[in-house]
């Protein structure tokens, strides 16, 4: 994506478009990626593609329900994906995605600032002004200082760890900047790199023109914050909104509830039509309670949208009425079990190549929902992904084990009997437990005996994602999944496979490779201004990535959803990987 003139939204959206080509498994599922222009009744998967019951009615309570509390309220943390959907209702960057389904939902548009930015200096400088009139939930007015300030806490990584740190790697640029709470400015807006002229401007000065920059900044750690009402770690309990929806109520694996903020101008806002009245979450730990609330009618939608569980994906399939309104559309979205180089015996390529050979890919989707759940994976870059290539050098496609494959492996490795590690998996995600029995399963069958650790998903930050913890529990194996953050290869890959973002909680590259090369075509990708190019690195990142046997792809995930047909403006959000939350209204007002 070129960074070249302030026309980058188009550039962007070329290099997103690679985006519409999904994988399917089959059937007669809808793939197509369309343009979304249009609207109609509620038909199977007819949310893939178009909008579903269009409408404009405002009122009622919108009830989302799921069966994992969310990682984090504040937007400098929260990193699941469905939070990310969540944070629509109350939180606003300079740019976002708009709610449309398709490719139309691709291109970043303005949402705080008046428009795309100014680029200049080789695409090095972004100046942005913000619109009039926007203001936090308690009426103080939205500045240029406030964006810097809620950038500047992304910093803070000793206080607010486990998000998204993307923006740390465009901004610091040697500076070494702690973070606002360490910041010896008197204004506590010491990161030189970005400056507010006035209250309406900013600018961001990059040290290398970066494709990526603008995907970043749409993330939640660019969402303003108000200085007074920052408490650190306890900000989460609390967030300030920008957005049309306040927070109350937050209890911790309860759940909590959005009320309309009343300082709100929808004069400022045309990307969230902000229809009900409310809208609830409700944690469970019941899935199948929940899908059945979801069947009755109770419940609107499945927060979490990882699927239906068996009992009722068998009910909706047998049952046109219900079967009309569900979503299974394809996400660039790979789960995944990601084998770790720190944890002997995987510390030796032929053992984790022994893992590869080993693993039944049926029965890793089998275990995630059968054909609905999605395409079998062969590589870590989904099919919608630039740079994807159909890589195979495991022969995945196959569906199969390969026995004597894996048993020559263990013998190369030096345990040609197998030998004894550990399986996590979120005991709150069915799914990742299924897929980690299958590959005990599997494993079991050359020798490996992997035995099975369930954790609480929400968390993931300082369990599986504590490096100290992995190596400490002996967890040499690690069901997850991991949906692209923006569309691209750098958006899907980096954050698994880079080296430098190795963190002590929070981390994301569970391997905990650091390999120079990987860096360096990273880095180059980063630099390009030709998607193409940017792409073709990723085809060697990926290649190299399958090499080394660092991931065991399981499937590109699809799901079967099923929405209450009381919503209305039901679509796939392309760049969320699910329905958009912030789009829904309720037909009956209630």
């Amino acid at each position: 994506m070129t960074t070249r003139n302030k026309a980058l939204a188009a550039a962007a959206l070329v290099g997103a478009l690679a985006l519409t080509t999904s994988a399917c498994s089959g059937g007669s599922k809808s793939s197509d990626g369309g343009s979304g222009k249009g609207g109609g009744s509620s038909t199977f998967n007819a949310a893939a593609t178009s909008i579903v019951n269009p409408s404009t009615k405002k009122g009622g309570t919108l009830k989302l329900w799921s069966t994992q509390d969310v990682d984090s309220l504040d937007p400098a943390i929260g990193y699941y994906a469905f939070v990310w959907d969540l944070q629509r209702f109350y939180t606003r960057t300079l740019v976002n995605y708009p709610s449309k389904p398709g490719k139309d939902g691709l291109a970043l548009q303005p949402d705080l600032a008046e428009a795309m930015p100014t680029i200049t200096d080789g695409g090095k400088t972004y100046t942005f002004k913000l619109k009039q009139g926007l203001k936090f939930e308690d009426g103080t007015p939205i500045t240029s200082k406030d964006v810097k300030y809620g950038i500047e806490r992304v910093f803070a990584q000793d206080v607010i760890p486990n998000g998204p740190i993307y923006l740390i790697g465009d901004l610091d640029q040697g500076q070494k900047y702690p973070g606002p709470y360490k910041d010896k400015d008197k204004d506590k807006l010491g990161l030189k790199s970005v400056q507010t002229p006035d209250d309406s401007t900013i600018v961001f000065k990059l040290s290398q023109p970066n494709s990526d920059f603008l995907y970043h900044l749409a993330m939640g750690g660019g969402a303003p914050v108000p200085r007074a009402k920052d408490d650190g770690a306890s900000y989460a309990k609390h967030p300030v909104s920008s957005g049309p929806y306040k927070i109350q109520g937050y209890v911790a694996n309860k759940g909590f509830e959005m009320v309309r903020n009343p300082n709100w101008d929808a004069s400022t806002d045309k990307l969230r039509p902000a229809l009900p009245d409310k809208v609830t979450f409700t944690v469970t730990s019941n899935a199948d309670d929940l899908d059945s609330r979801l069947l009755a009618g109770s419940v609107d939608i499945d927060a979490g949208q990882r699927g239906v569980q068996t009992a009722a994906q068998g009910k909706i399939l047998r049952t046109p009425k219900l079967k009309a309104s569900t979503v299974d559309a394809p996400a660039a979205t790979i789960r995944y079990i990601s084998l770790q180089t720190k944890v002997k015996p995987f510390d030796n390529v032929n053992c984790r190549k022994a893992v590869e050979y080993a693993i039944n890919p049926t029965d890793q989707q089998t275990a995630r929902g059968g054909q609905w759940a999605g395409k079998i994976a062969t590589s870590m870059l989904p099919p919608s992904i630039p740079g994807s290539d159909n890589y195979d050098p495991y022969n995945l496609a196959a569906g199969k084990p390969q026995i004597d494959k894996a048993k020559q492996a263990l013998a190369a490795c030096g345990k040609p009997n197998g030998f004894s590690t550990t399986i996590a998996a979120r005991s709150t995600s069915p799914k990742d437990v299924k897929q980690a029995v299958a590959a005990q399963a599997a494993l079991k069958a050359v020798g490996i005996t992997a035995n099975v650790f369930q954790y609480d998903g929400s968390q993931s930050a300082s369990t599986v994602g504590s490096p100290a913890f992995m190596h400490s529990h002996n967890i040499g194996l690690n069901v997850f999944g991991w949906g692209s953050d923006y569309p691209t290869g750098s958006g899907f890959l980096s954050v698994l496979i880079d080296g430098r973002l190795i963190s002590k909680s929070g981390n994301n590259n569970y391997s905990e490779i650091n390999d120079p090369e990987i860096n360096g075509w990273i880095d180059d990708a980063a630099k390009s201004t030709d998607p193409a190019a940017a792409a073709a690195d990723y085809t060697k990142i990926n290649h190299k990535v399958m090499d080394l046997a660092l991931y065991v792809p399981g499937v590109v995930e699809q799901s079967l959803n099923y929405y209450n047909p009381r919503l209305t403006n039901v679509m796939f959000s392309q760049p969320l990987g699910m329905i958009d939350f912030s789009a829904l209204g309720l037909s009956d007002g209630k």
